[in-house]
């Protein structure tokens, strides 16, 4: 499918650097604000390439995934603590399996979505080209597969159209006239099938796949535009994950030491367990921090050496892209772990604390 927005003119490997950010960042953080953004975003993007297309991917798909998601697990899955009722088969049905759910049907609808953006922008000879030459045979049968499918799918609408018209209605009818119609129509399929293969082959070989020394064109080029994005998405993954290890590092720590007290004073209220929540947190974040800037400082520490050979004067360091992408790093990791606490905290106060009757 052809896209003449400014996105899909892009060089291939922007886009295809946006989109595997995008679906890592889907798949991975599990925060639901983190998920609801992403979302967002996935529906957004959906729109803007053209939205629902007949016979194509439809939004209901992935929100049937979500339901079914979200009500399999509670049936199946009984961990948890708190205990919301009893299930006719005397397992117990959990807040945390009713969360764990619905968190793990946005991840699997955001994803979904994620994938259909993303086989609209990233066509086949995008592909090709830029994994033609790192693994040329795993590259061509994925992009002819992916090719196939739609044009299946389009030749079997086509099929039953016509047979339709000459009275072989494989949705009218008896059900041994349908069963008839339809393994008449699969036959007529694989026909073309078949034949669809045998003129790829030919064709492949009429211009020379396989054969060493073959050259390749290509329509693509890297503009200025492209790599400017490319600065701009790895700077924003770079920050993304150094401040990922620390946050999850925070957020855990608070998590267990408050499941501890709960544990040990099962009669603390929630206002008390988030008062000792941030206590804990205070104590982390001045350590955390610390840590962080010590590991940026560590892992540049060749190439600070490196710098200080070239004798740049204090001006053009302090100006320097190295430096403000160590600072934007160390303030991004701090900020996140910061907004870790209290967020924390409260999550942990309202889902191990117990109401007092």
């Amino acid at each position: 499918m052809n896209h003449n927005d400014a996105f899909s003119r892009c060089h291939p490997l922007v886009n295809f650097l946006y989109f595997a950010l995008v679906l890592l960042g889907a798949m991975v953080l599990r925060h639901p604000a983190c998920q609801v953004i992403s979302l967002i975003g996935a529906i957004a993007c959906f729109c803007c390439l053209g939205g629902e297309k007949p016979g194509g991917f439809r939004l209901w798909y992935a929100l049937a995934l979500f339901v079914l998601t979200a009500a399999v697990n509670p049936a199946f899955s009984h961990e948890g603590r708190t205990i919301l009722r009893y299930l006719p088969s005397g397992n117990p049905l959990t807040l945390e399996s009713i969360l764990y759910g619905l968190g793990a049907g946005l991840t699997l609808c955001t994803a979904l979505i994620w994938f259909s953006d993303y086989t609209r922008v990233m066509t086949s000879d995008k592909f090709v080209y830029l994994f033609g030459r790192i693994v040329p045979a795993l590259s061509l049968v994925l992009s002819m597969t992916l090719r196939f499918v739609p044009r299946f799918s389009a030749q079997a609408r086509r099929v039953s159209r016509a047979q339709a018209a000459v009275g072989n209605d494989m949705h009218a009818g008896s059900p041994v006239h349908r069963i008839r119609c339809a393994l008449m129509v699969f036959s007529i399929l694989v026909t073309w099938s078949l034949e669809n293969a045998v003129d790829t082959a030919d064709s492949m070989r009429a211009r020379g796949y396989g054969l060493p020394g073959r050259s390749a064109f290509s329509i693509f080029t890297l503009t200025k535009r492209d790599r400017l994005l490319l600065s701009v998405m790895g700077l924003l993954g770079g920050i993304v994950i150094a401040a990922l290890g620390a946050v999850n590092d925070v957020a855990m720590s608070i998590s267990s030491a408050m499941n501890e007290l709960v544990a040990v004073n099962p009669a603390l209220t929630r206002r008390q367990l988030l008062r000792s929540g941030m206590n804990i947190g205070r104590d982390m974040v001045g350590t955390m921090t610390n840590t962080l800037i010590l590991a940026l400082v560590g892992s540049s520490l060749v190439l600070m050496i490196y710098l200080s050979s070239l004798e740049p004067s204090f001006s053009q360091l302090m100006s320097g892209t190295f430096f403000s992408v160590e600072m934007v790093q160390a303030i991004a990791s701090s900020v996140g772990v910061i907004l870790a606490v209290p967020l924390s905290a409260l999550i942990g106060a309202f889902l191990f604390a117990k109401h007092k009757k």
